[in-house]
């Protein structure tokens, strides 16, 4: 149905078709060059984009739920009826086109009118919301309400140089050279003085009062509020060995960190990334993409092993051998001196370019000086709401009772931390909505997509469906007999499910 380019071919629906051409209640189709998917539930036929607004995903290969249709790639979801996105990844909405039905035949012709949903915010929604935190999180609360029609005081305060990234961009498309650098940011600079969002960067929150409801800066300064969001999320793990401070080894979480590892890719012949994570392996690929060869150097026995079980690890190792990765796995860097880094197994490697992706940790020392209850994460509630009223956590640093497992859990995806952020938004102005999203990521190397739903920090049985290593499967990660998460390679509208199934199995 589709090619590698994700094109569609489909009917001319200026001309109209027959009820009777539904598959799987979606026709995909055109309006003159517009892309359109028709979508059938029950008696009503809805037009829509026929293509995600986050990485172009095509809708026609996802799944119908409700009045809703969820991309296949990242999971977005959008509003049949309003085109509004209504879940993260995607932040920007959809065209609607109106549909004439008569008898068995649909034809559409023309976009509807759309100013966007008109919502207004509860009437004791707060005056003043300070977000700390210029990460998904932060931008996809911020984002949230405004769209959701707050129009109390929003600042953002974020240490960052740059106003919020599309953060797993920067180890993907970006960092192999094959995505522009206006992909990069989430939203154009002028979207915050348009929305109202004071966005104050390169600011350092170094206290929190929750007596009297402000933020003390690092120049002193502070900036009161009525709720406050953290989103200060997490920073990598550091190096401790000798040369680890060297100006040819980065680090990689922010658009600058990107910046000079591209950089530095101008004159670079030998790579070594350090650690086998996905941020990791993600690297080693983008700089296979740039010609540059790349070792891997990592203790464990099978990169990404503890996430994704043997099976796939073998698999993940075997695709980055196929383009030329080297693995030094079981071992460790001890020194980098200049270009040579020296390994604890005794050998050693030559590398004009260093990677470091050994984990990362929340950032907690804000919550944990204002008294926030700490365990492995800041605890919160199922409205995203800490011990502190008044003071909501989410992204990286949160952590959440889970309901569908109904264990206390503290997740580090992209996607989960958008979720949080536009969940927390709508708690803050009062609404105490659940947060029940199922965790998801996904994985990109080489042409290879990994999507994962669920959370499984231990399991006693992976049971597998499809071909691991003709990139056509489905793992079941399981505990107990019951699936905990779903891992995918190319069985999208599997994943689609689970994440459903997911959905309808939690506890209440």
């Amino acid at each position: 149905m589709s090619d590698e380019e994700g094109k569609l071919e489909g009917p001319d629906l200026t001309l109209g078709v027959s009820l009777s051409d539904f598959k799987n209640g979606m026709l995909f189709g055109h309006v003159d060059k517009d892309a359109v998917l028709l979508v059938r539930t029950g008696s009503d036929v809805f037009a829509i984009d026929a293509f995600c607004s986050h990485y172009h995903g095509p809708l026609a290969e996802g799944l119908v739920v409700d009045d809703s249709v969820r991309c296949p790639w990242h999971h977005a979801c959008f509003d049949l009826r309003t085109g509004e996105a209504t879940r993260a990844p995607a932040l920007s909405p959809l065209s609607v086109w109106q549909v004439e039905q008569a008898a068995d035949r649909v034809v559409v012709r023309r976009k509807r009118d759309q100013a966007g949903p008109a919502r207004t915010a509860p009437a004791n929604a707060p005056r003043r919301i300070v977000i700390v935190g210029g990460g998904a999180a932060g931008f996809a609360a911020a984002e949230m309400l405004r769209r959701d029609g707050y129009g109390g005081e929003i600042t953002m305060l974020s240490s960052d140089e740059a106003p919020p990234v599309d953060r797993p961009n920067l180890s993907k498309d970006y960092l192999a050279g094959k995505a522009p650098e206006d992909w990069v940011p989430l939203r154009p600079d002028d979207f915050y003085s348009e929305s109202k969002i004071d966005l104050q960067l390169r600011t350092r929150v170094v206290a929190i009062d929750g007596k009297a409801r402000q933020v003390v800066l690092g120049d002193g300064k502070t900036v009161p509020f009525d709720r406050l969001l953290l989103a200060t999320g997490a920073e990598p793990v550091k190096l401790q060995i000798p040369g680890a401070d060297q100006p040819h080894v980065h680090m990689l979480r922010t658009l600058a960190d990107c910046r000079a590892i591209i950089a530095s890719t101008a004159t670079a012949k030998r790579a070594v990334v350090i650690g086998a994570s996905f941020i990791g392996l993600e690297v080693a690929a983008a700089l296979r993409d740039r010609d540059i060869e790349v070792h891997v150097v990592a203790p464990e026995q099978r990169p990404m092993e503890r996430i994704l079980g043997p099976d796939m690890g073998d698999f993940v190792r075997a695709l980055h051998e196929e383009h030329g990765v080297a693995f030094h796995l079981q071992d460790s860097v001890t020194a980098i001196d200049g270009s040579k880094v020296s390994l604890k197994g005794g050998s050693t490697l030559e590398a004009d370019l260093v990677v470091v992706g050994i984990g990362v940790k929340p950032r907690l020392d804000l919550a944990e000086r204002a008294g926030l209850q700490i365990d492995r994460g800041v605890i919160v509630n199922a409205a995203l709401e800490t011990s502190l009223p008044g003071i909501f956590a989410a992204g990286d640093i949160a952590r959440w009772p889970d309901r569908y497992t109904g264990d206390s859990i503290r997740v580090e995806h992209w996607v989960v931390a958008e979720r949080q952020g536009q969940a927390a938004a709508r708690n803050m102005m009062g609404l105490r909505e659940p947060f029940d999203a199922v965790p998801f990521f996904w994985s990109q190397h080489y042409d290879v997509p990994i999507n994962y739903v669920g959370h499984a920090e231990k399991w006693d049985e992976i049971g597998v469906d499809g071909d691991i290593k003709g990139k056509d499967c489905v793992l079941r990660y399981k505990r107990a007999g019951r699936v905990l998460a779903v891992a995918s390679i190319y069985r999208d509208i599997d994943s689609l499910k689970a994440e459903l199934d997911m959905e309808r199995s939690q506890k209440h």
